[in-house]
């Protein structure tokens, strides 16, 4: 099989308030196209449009706050209303997200006024726990600290990438979900709050080591962008593009 090349491109690195910089949401490239989109949120979503020329191919949802699900109307509408298009993207949920995820954005009274059509019909629906597959490679999925227990998780493509999510440190989540050298794609604002990490929270918690392998996002301004780097880190911006390392995941399952 030939070598594939892996990228991590970002649609909008913003925190809910920065419209400007869009909503928080990358996707993960396979050979210069889209392969796995991380959230939707709507300013996130039209910089997708406008880069790709077309809707997602694959989804994951790490929590539900808007700024993160809030481009799920339009993708509905995208989808089902294309019948060789309709229930075939996958959305891949962690199981204790699903029921939040559907009293957000899928449990609207007769979704279609004429009747005849549920939400999820446009999509395929995957509720997934520890672990999931998509095209050949193994994802791992962890719980991550933000706003309340148990509803808001990152994603770990070993070896390739670890995607934090909106989240407090988690210095013990890393030091087992990114300990093969991926690049940490980290929720970081200039000042931390209850629900999100800031600098001095990151610079605390985290090991030097951690620290040169985080790309920084979910700021406030782009006056506090500039303010990261000045402080020596990485910082993203919408549209950037980062290489990643081919994942180490098994291409394939043995029933």
């Amino acid at each position: 099989m030939a070598a594939c090349d892996w990228a991590l491109r970002f649609q909008g690195v913003g925190n809910a308030s920065a419209v400007a910089l869009g909503s928080p949401m990358a996707t993960i490239e396979r050979d210069g196209r889209p392969w796995l989109t991380i959230d939707c949120g709507a300013e996130g979503l039209t910089a997708y449009l406008a880069r790709y020329g077309e809707a997602p191919r694959a989804l994951f949802v790490t929590h539900v706050h808007l700024d993160h699900v809030a481009g799920f109307e339009r993708l509905f509408v995208d989808r089902y209303f294309d019948p060789a298009r309709r229930g075939r993207l996958p959305v891949y949920v962690p199981a204790p997200v699903v029921p939040l995820l559907h009293r957000r954005v899928g449990d609207y009274p007769n979704v279609l006024a004429e009747g005849g059509a549920n939400f999820w019909d446009a999509f395929q629906l995957i509720p997934v726990g520890d672990a999931f597959w998509h095209d050949g490679q193994r994802f791992e999925v962890f719980p991550v600290r933000h706003h309340w227990p148990e509803t808001a998780y990152g994603l770990r493509l070993p070896g390739s990438l670890t995607w934090s999510g909106d989240t407090r440190p988690i210095p013990e989540m890393l030091a087992r979900f990114a300990d093969r050298d991926e690049l940490v794609a980290h929720d970081c604002g200039l000042h931390g709050n209850p629900s999100h990490s800031g600098i001095d929270d990151l610079e605390r918690e985290y090991p030097r080591e951690l620290l040169t392998r985080c790309v920084l996002y979910h700021y406030a301004c782009e006056a506090d962008g500039a303010a990261l780097e000045a402080r020596g880190h990485r910082v993203a911006r919408p549209g950037a593009c980062f290489a990643l390392r081919a994942p180490r995941s098994a291409q394939t399952s043995v029933a």
